[in-house]
């Protein structure tokens, strides 16, 4: 299966240009969509999962017009969203069990195999019986999985499902995605970068509602090989550096402050070139779009 995008955009009421002209071609195993907050993630999710509309441009699924085809679309689409309501006083299995009914599992028998498999699933099983107050931040996000993967999706989407917690958890959730994606088409929409770089085999890095990066993890790294330079400095003149080098990320560690930038041969000033991994590649094209958007801008008045 295939998820084609094609100049796909959407300004809001009040001006915001939430996604420009935003093409991507997505087929199966993980896929790794990063940007910070407010980038255009969450509106290009929503799209996707046909609960917004576009000003312009095509979604397909294969052969199925995503933006004209909603109820085909919803049949094979599962769904995390960054924040979602479970009533807490329910317990786990009453409540999946009527969101399956929702979905048009109505053999009791049939409903019932699916709910279990799902809970076994998604590590849930033991605490099945527990009412949704009482789960983790974690258990609750591989609750959402479940329910998003009730009616067997061969579209999954799920909206920064790693946000808050902890190692342990966040390991585990990992783990559960990793599992689905071998047999789905699964978007991981995140602006925690390791989160990307653990888990997916193609990515693309989107701010401001425009795409920067559409490309492999392996590959992008491989784009700024040499490029990436750390020094350690006094933390007072961290906004020296940022003047007069193309500053990329800063962070303290046991009291020392070390910054990295991005050249294109060695700066000296005792600077040391390092291996980039991809938060380097994400800093550098996040910083690389805002100062193009700000030269066009420049251009513009």
């Amino acid at each position: 299966m295939k998820l084609t995008i094609q100049n796909l955009s959407k300004t809001y009421p009040n001006g915001v240009q939430a996604l420009k002209n935003v093409s991507l071609e997505i087929s199966n195993g993980m896929f790794g969509l990063l940007g910070p907050n407010g980038a255009g993630k969450s509106t290009l999710m929503r799209t996707i999962a046909t609960l917004q509309e576009a000003d312009s441009g095509t979604i397909m699924l294969d052969d199925i017009d995503v933006l004209k085809e909603k109820p085909k679309v919803r049949e094979i689409l599962g769904y995390l969203p960054q924040e979602f309501s479970l009533d807490p006083k329910v317990t786990a299995d009453d409540f999946l069990d009527h969101i399956a009914l929702l979905k048009g599992l109505t053999d009791p028998k049939n409903r019932k195999e699916t709910t279990d498999a799902l809970f076994h699933q998604t590590n849930l099983w033991e605490h099945k019986k527990k009412k949704l107050g009482t789960f983790s931040g974690g258990m609750k996000q591989r609750f959402g999985i479940a329910q998003a993967l009730i009616n067997s999706p061969k579209l999954l989407i799920v909206d920064e499902p790693t946000a808050g917690l902890d190692p342990e958890e966040r390991n585990r959730f990992h783990n559960l995605l990793s599992e689905i994606g071998e047999n789905h088409i699964v978007i991981l929409s995140t602006h925690i970068v390791d989160d990307v770089s653990y888990l997916c085999s193609n990515m693309a890095v989107i701010n401001k509602g425009q795409l920067l990066l559409n490309t492999k993890p392996s590959e992008a790294i491989k784009t700024i090989k040499n490029r990436i330079y750390e020094k350690e400095i006094m933390k007072s003149d961290i906004n020296i550096y940022k003047e007069k080098y193309r500053f990329l990320s800063s962070r303290f560690f046991s009291g020392k402050t070390f910054i990295k930038i991005y050249s294109d041969s060695n700066p000296g000033d005792g600077f040391i070139n390092v291996v980039p991994d991809l938060e380097d590649v994400y800093f550098h094209h996040i910083k690389n779009g805002l100062t193009r958007a700000l030269h066009a801008e420049e251009v513009n008045v």
